[in-house]
């Protein structure tokens, strides 16, 4: 419905390319379940780096796959109510949700996200489990980068909107 723009096709097609990126993630993620398991039932010796590293390979293909889902469209709405919306009204509910919920939101996030980060690293924080992961402040630095790439996908997403409403005249 809502017309690309330069931004936004460039902006989509790198975060697509992350997306299939982030798809070793998702096999890695298997194998390391597998090999946990394996290990678990079949030796009876469970490994905490193995159940860490799983919580981080999930946290990173999630938090980082969700610019390339809304970059894309295909998150969630409530569209028991959207689908009964002229395609110009949906366009203006969407402008108004994402400058007011969404990019506040993101605001509040990348905020803090940053000095929590930037503490775990001064730190040099570690995993408190007894034999758990190093370098904690790696996988919290994937925080903000995903909520970077979300608020660069919002912008691009936000360009679509405008050039709905206000630069195109044959859109709508």
């Amino acid at each position: 419905m809502l017309p690309h723009t330069s931004f936004s096709r460039a902006v989509e097609k790198a975060l697509i390319r992350v997306d299939a990126w982030l798809g070793w993630i998702w096999l890695a993620l298997l194998a390391v379940i597998v090999v946990n398991v394996v290990l678990r039932y079949a030796f009876g010796e469970g490994r905490i780096e193995f159940e860490e590293i799983q919580w981080h390979l999930y946290a990173t293909g999630m938090i980082l796959g969700i610019a390339a889902c809304y970059a894309q469209d295909a998150h969630i709405r409530v569209d028991v109510l959207q689908e009964r919306f002229a395609p110009r009204t949906r366009a203006w509910v969407e402008l108004y949700g994402t400058l007011l919920l969404l990019v506040p939101f993101l605001l509040l996030i990348l905020v803090y996200a940053v000095p929590f980060v930037a503490q775990s690293f001064r730190l040099s924080e570690v995993s408190v489990a007894p034999g758990g992961l190093p370098l904690r402040w790696l996988i919290k630095s994937v925080l903000p980068v995903g909520f970077l790439l979300l608020a660069i996908a919002v912008l691009a997403r936000l360009t679509r909107i405008w050039k709905y409403l206000f630069g195109d005249p044959d859109a709508g």
